[in-house]
């Protein structure tokens, strides 16, 4: 795989949207190319149109048969959507924060996620799962960082976008793929995030990462509301005549290594950020990938930066449980430094 930077795309076709509209009309646009569409979730039906309004008006335009609110339980909802996607179905599964995965891990770990291969390919599982990861100000169950877990298990693939193309284009990959996929959105972008998005259907590759901003001096490896965490560092940075490279992941399984280990050959030095753990994050696995292979090439040893290994607080005191871009500017100056 090789990168890509992020697109640039006809502005007479594209509408200035959030990421939650962008969402919406990934969803809608799907719905109508494919009766086999249908949505499944708490709430998600109109008036509501979902918790974070990203179903608004489908269910109107569609109708309930194919944009079913659910009871408030998640292994109903999961449980009913492997289903629906073994009898030849395309759900989409809204679980309404990532926390409550934990009541349908069985279902979407040792069932969805494993049905092909224990069917010797003759079943698939084509199952979009999305779910929301809190702000840190929603407390320690609203607000967990899981997707090392679904990392961990081969026959689901995982994404986080971190800007509305993104959002719209890797969620119509999900939905077209034809195996279970995670789309994880994160609630602090959804609406603070707006850009140019094609009106049209548009399809983000999965497994492809995207270098969002070039740089000489230091890869920094990320994805989702990290992205402009590391963006907002860099540009501070720039000031001091340290250019960082911005690897967005885009997709974490499968994983673009190959764009990782490329930038940091080129710079030489890695610093991956994520608002996971930093025990056992998703930066531990690439961590020791590029010390793996790029050991000989390496100017600095490999840093990660993370969450701290505790419940989210939910005291304002607390604010910097994730990392900052002051933490991720100091991180790349001591790496810059050694």
């Amino acid at each position: 795989m090789t990168a890509t930077v992020q697109p640039v795309v006809d502005k007479s076709s594209t509408k200035r949207m959030t990421m939650a509209v962008a969402m919406n009309s990934a969803l809608d646009l799907a719905m109508d190319r494919d009766d086999s569409v249908i949505l499944l979730g708490e709430d998600i039906a109109d008036p509501a149109g979902g918790v974070f309004k990203v179903t608004k008006g489908l269910s109107t335009k569609y109708g309930t048969g194919r944009v079913r609110a659910t009871p408030i339980s998640e292994t109903a909802i999961i449980g009913a959507a492997v289903g629906a996607a073994l009898a030849g179905m395309r759900p989409v599964a809204e679980i309404m924060f990532m926390d409550f995965v934990t009541v349908c891990l069985d279902q979407i770990t040792n069932h969805a996620a494993k049905l092909r291969y224990m069917s010797g390919g003759h079943s698939s599982v084509p199952l979009t799962i999305r779910t929301t990861v809190g702000e840190q100000r929603f407390g320690a169950q609203h607000t967990q960082s899981l997707e090392t877990w679904f990392m961990h298990t081969p026959g689901i693939k995982v994404v986080m976008p971190s800007n509305p193309i993104d959002a719209k284009g890797l969620l119509a990959s999900c939905i077209a793929d034809g195996d279970p996929c995670l789309y994880i959105e994160n609630i602090s972008l959804a609406y603070s995030q707006k850009d140019e998005v094609p009106v049209g259907e548009y399809f983000t590759p999965l497994g492809e990462a995207a270098v969002t901003r070039a740089g000489r001096d230091v890869t920094v490896i990320t994805y989702g509301p990290a992205v402009h965490t590391a963006v907002a560092a860099a540009e501070v940075l720039a000031g001091e005549g340290i250019e960082v490279e911005v690897v967005d992941l885009r997709t974490l399984m499968p994983l673009d290594m190959d764009t990782v280990l490329a930038s940091t050959s080129r710079t030489g030095r890695a610093l991956i950020v994520h608002d996971a753990h930093t025990f056992l994050g998703p930066g531990a696995e690439i961590a020791a990938q590029i010390a793996n292979d790029l050991f000989g090439e390496l100017k600095a040893p490999v840093r990660r930066l993370g969450a701290g290994f505790s419940p989210a607080p939910y005291a304002p005191s607390g604010l910097d449980f994730h990392p900052t871009a002051d933490g991720v500017a100091a991180a790349i100056r001591n790496i810059v430094d050694y």
